[in-house]
Parts: C-alpha cells; structure tokens; sequence
C-alpha cells in the first residue's frame, strides 16, 4: 500500500526508507479529519499514536537501561501495536529515528491533558535524552509533566517531576532551581516513607552539590545516601553513592580515601554489569589518577570509560571523558593526542549546545590548534 502511494506521489520517503507525506496531502488529511470525523474517533486515533509512542518507547528504555527502577504502565489502547525492538541497538536506532514524532507525541499529550502520558512519556525519553545531550527537550517534557503530576493524586509521579527537573537544571548549570527541586522530591519521599526514593534523591542531590561547586556538601549528601543504601539491597545505588563520594574526596584533595571509595563503587558496578555506571567511575579513577600524578594511569581509565560509553551511546558522558583525557596527554607531552580529543569533544560540546565548548575551544588555542579544520 505504501508503495502504491508513493506511486501516486502522494508520499515521499528519505534515504533511510521512512515515509512522509507531502505538504498539500498533509494539510488535506488534517483538514478532512478536523472537519468530517468526530471528536470521539479522532481522540480515539491520537490515543492510539500517544500509546505507541509512549508502550515503544518505555520498552526501548529498559533495552537501554535495564537496571534502571521501572513504571508500570496502563495497557494499550486497543488496536495500538508497539514497533518491536529487540536489543539496545535496535532500540536506540529506534529512539534517534522517531525523536521528532515522539517530543510531538508528548506535545500532544500535554495539550490534551492526558496527565499520565505526559509525565510517564518524559520518564521513558530519560535515559535517551540523557546519552544523547538533549538537555533542554529534556527540561521541556519534564515542565510539562510538573503541570500534569499536579493535576494527578500520585505522590510517585511528583518525585519523578520534582526529580527530574533538579537533575536538569543542575545540568544547565541553574543551581538554585535544581537545589528547590530536588529538596522537593526528597521532601516527598520522606513523607510517604519510600527510602529507595530516598538514596536516588540524595545521591541526585549529591552530584547537583559537585556541579555546583560544592564539593563538601555533595560528600555528606553522597555519605547519606550509602548510610540509607546499606539497609536496602539496592547494591547500583550503593556504587552510584561510593562514587560520587570518591569524586568529592578527589575533588577535596583526599586522593586514596576517593580511589578507596571508586575502587569499591567499581567493583559492584561489574559484578552486576552495569556498563554505564562502570563507564562514569572509570572517569572519576582517571580523574583520580591525572591529580595524584599517575598520568599513563589516568589516560588508561580513561580510554575504558569511553569505550563502554561509545559501546551504549552515551555521546554526553563522551565528551566529558575526552575533555578530561586531554590533560594526562598534555602532561605525557603528547600534545597531538590531547588535541585529537579535545576536537572530538569540541564537537559533541557544539552538537549539545553545551557552553563547556568555549572552554575546550580556549584549551586548543593555547595549544595552538583553531579546531576549524
């Protein structure tokens, strides 16, 4: 059928086998819709694209992140069919392909005051958002599920909001928002009793502190999250709170208490094989390792924790990871090394529209490389 209509020119498909359909056909499909269906049919129809997006999407989230807590979801609507998925690759390929349709899913969702899709759409575009860098779409759903949850009676899905704005705005860097935010979510944790909620919030609380500059106060949230970690069998929590104490103490200048505390971080994360958790406290041992001296070690710690990024997407955390290796480069005097990263960097930092490009481009030039070839 769709070859036939592409026949007819009435559709169009991209290198990539998607289809589109023309301006003209679209405007017309819009307008007889609007005008010749009712509104139960065609609500019933925007259901059942919002459930598509929404059921596919939360399956390639636990494809991506099957460590990560879940949700439960209501299900389908009837005649909605997920698009099948089948490994991590599929689902992100799956993820980059229909990012437009998803945002305008949720677009939809908010408009139409469907509460649950909205905040539960912006749950399971987190992981996705997250590797990828698209922080300010993530900001934009997760404002639009605060609005929803507030209109829901479910105290969960107002940590979920609450949390998730701290962990965006700290991203961007607006840290007393995210500060509000996040006491929000462990304020609402706290009363309804839930202590896994708990550790995730104060370990959120505990990175946010060492975006801020706040390196002390991010070692006592990190300390009490591992404090209430150790009366859960939560063991990704317990290293998630392990590491951000060992990045604090490096940052503090407590270099054998930080390996101590990343080296047993480390160890929980591989034994549970938890890539993307291995990757972020590789990064910290190399950062670990480049202040203490050990430069060669450092660069090693380095290159494993960009390997299991680029082996899960995650081009955020690979642009971190470059910048960082740039300096035990330079320290070695391998100066063409330290700029091959740096560039590599520069261009994930642009691609983000992260500001911390400026300063990697500052890094280059003094190394006497514009990074424009």
């Amino acid at each position: 059928m769709l070859r036939g209509l592409e026949d007819a020119s009435l559709l169009g498909r991209d290198a990539h086998g998607r289809y589109s359909m023309h301006d003209l056909i679209r405007r017309y499909a819009t307008d007889t819709a609007h005008h010749q269906l009712p509104d139960d049919l065609r609500h019933a129809a925007l259901h059942r694209v919002v459930d598509f997006y929404l059921h596919t999407a939360h399956t390639a989230d636990r494809l991506l992140n099957p460590h990560r807590a879940t949700i439960h979801l209501d299900p389908e609507a009837p005649g909605c069919h997920q698009h099948p998925l089948h490994d991590d690759a599929a689902a992100l390929a799956w993820l980059d392909a229909e990012y437009t349709c998803l945002l305008a899913s949720h677009h939809v969702a908010s408009t139409h005051r469907w509460d649950k899709a909205v905040w539960q759409l912006a749950w399971a575009l987190h992981t996705f958002h997250q590797r990828r860098g698209h922080l300010r779409n993530y900001l934009a759903t997760w404002q639009a599920a605060l609005v929803a949850t507030d209109r829901l009676n479910d105290p969960i899905a107002r940590i979920h909001s609450q949390w998730h704005l701290g962990v965006a705005y700290a991203e961007m860097g607006r840290h007393d928002e995210a500060t509000d935010h996040l006491n929000r979510a462990l304020a609402l944790a706290e009363h309804i009793e839930d202590r896994p909620k708990q550790v995730h919030t104060y370990n959120a609380l505990a990175w946010a502190s060492g975006k801020s500059g706040d390196d002390r106060r991010a070692l006592r949230y990190a300390a009490h999250a591992l404090t209430i970690c150790r009366t859960l069998d939560d063991p990704l929590q317990e290293a998630t709170a392990l590491n951000a104490m060992g990045w604090s103490s490096a940052r503090l200048g407590d270099y054998e208490q930080a390996r101590e505390h990343c080296q047993a971080a480390l160890a929980l994360q591989r034994l549970h094989h938890h890539l993307d958790g291995e990757g972020a406290t590789l990064d910290s041992l190399g950062y670990i390792a480049y202040h203490a001296g050990c430069h060669q070690e450092a660069v090693q710690h380095y290159l494993h924790a960009l390997a299991l990024f680029r082996a899960v997407g995650d081009t955020y955390a690979t642009a971190d990871s470059l910048d960082r290796l740039g300096h035990p480069h330079v320290a070695l005097g391998e100066l063409e090394q330290a700029r091959a990263v740096w560039r590599e960097a520069l261009k994930l930092y642009q691609s983000q529209q992260r500001q911390d490009a400026d300063r990697v481009q500052q890094q280059l030039d003094v190394f006497g490389d514009s990074a424009q070839d």
